[in-house]
């Protein structure tokens, strides 16, 4: 069974005077939503993203393409890029340079859970 797909609306700079208090570079939290990245990451996690996280082969990033926000895992594929999503059911998808990459997701928790984390940089 499919998780049903949410949409969150993302402002645009400026539309919020809350955000405007954030630096560019400041590391964010996102929740986990739907199940593209399972069994790794599951609906409900919280994962912390670095926007100038160093995106290399394998790391987990968030990405914009064609308008959308995605969380995938990032993988040299030739001379290009591949986002692609760990549970099957979800087409990878190509890029040629790192430009879609908006932030390295560097950790993991579980709400409620202090021990149930997990880092992905050291």
């Amino acid at each position: 069974m499919t998780t049903p797909r949410r949409s969150i609306p993302i402002l645009a700079q400026g539309e919020d005077p809350a955000l405007e208090a954030c630096a560019g570079a400041e590391a964010f939290a996102l929740m986990v939503l739907g199940d593209s990245m399972a069994p790794e990451f599951v609906e409900g996690e919280i994962i912390l993203i670095e926007p100038e996280g160093l995106a290399t082969d394998g790391s987990y990033v968030l990405a914009q393409l064609a308008g959308e926000w995605i969380f995938r895992q990032l993988v040299r594929h030739g001379e290009a890029w591949r986002l692609q999503a760990l549970n099957p059911a979800y087409p990878p998808a190509d890029i040629v340079d790192l430009a879609p990459i908006k932030g390295v997701i560097i950790q993991k928790s579980r709400p409620g859970r202090r021990k149930a984390s997990k880092r992905y940089v050291e």
